[in-house]
């Protein structure tokens, strides 16, 4: 006999179980909407409306009671002050399901969990074509300056540096001039000299 045993397991434990409820519940009330596969919307559904419920006593101990649900400071103040005044006119209701079919690959059933009263989100209209074009010719002549005469970028440091490294090494490296070459005087002088010894020293 299945007495005591209530709502879908969701194939987890306990405590999976719950973190998984516990986590679309906060999804739901923070964007007022959220897609999740309908055994989880289902189960989902119970603990949001029992939060909207403890929101709208609005008691210290039912503060508490949403605060060991949600561990939230921020999202039970929210809860308390914002989301669950909009259901003040209803009784239960809070939340819908909408089935939006089935998943493709493991072809689970999927729908929308949604609050029946969401928070209105007001635009501002954008300013009219005209009146913009008024506000840029007006603001066109606040703007308008006389073209600099071009003037080239300094280099920067490094790359002088660079530079001046590759000209010293130009000028380490350089090719030997003419001065730098022996003169043809010298070398046949030097060649003489050779022979010179030589038929001194077979004449001893």
């Amino acid at each position: 006999m299945r007495h005591g045993v209530a709502g879908n397991r969701l194939s987890r434990n306990s405590s999976l179980r719950k973190a998984t409820v516990r986590d679309l519940a906060r999804a739901t009330i923070i964007r007022q909407r959220i897609c999740t596969t309908e055994a989880k919307a289902k189960e989902a559904r119970k603990l949001v409306e029992k939060l909207i419920t403890l929101g709208k006593r609005g008691t210290l101990a039912d503060k508490r009671r949403a605060f060991a649900i949600l561990a939230d400071h921020g999202l039970v103040s929210d809860l308390f002050a914002r989301t669950s005044p909009r259901f003040r006119d209803r009784v239960g209701g809070y939340t819908r399901i909408i089935k939006l079919g089935n998943r493709r690959g493991d072809n689970a059933s999927l729908a929308y969990l949604e609050l029946t009263e969401k928070e209105r989100i007001i635009v501002s209209k954008p300013k009219s074509t005209a009146a913009a074009h008024a506000h840029d010719h007006a603001h066109e002549h606040e703007h308008e300056h006389k073209p600099q005469e071009y003037q080239p970028k300094p280099k920067p440091k490094a790359v002088v540096q660079e530079l001046a490294k590759k000209d010293a090494v130009k000028e380490q490296v350089r090719k030997p001039t003419d001065k730098d070459k022996p003169s043809t005087k010298k070398f046949m002088g030097g060649i003489r000299n050779m022979f010179n010894r030589g038929s001194s020293s077979s004449g001893k």
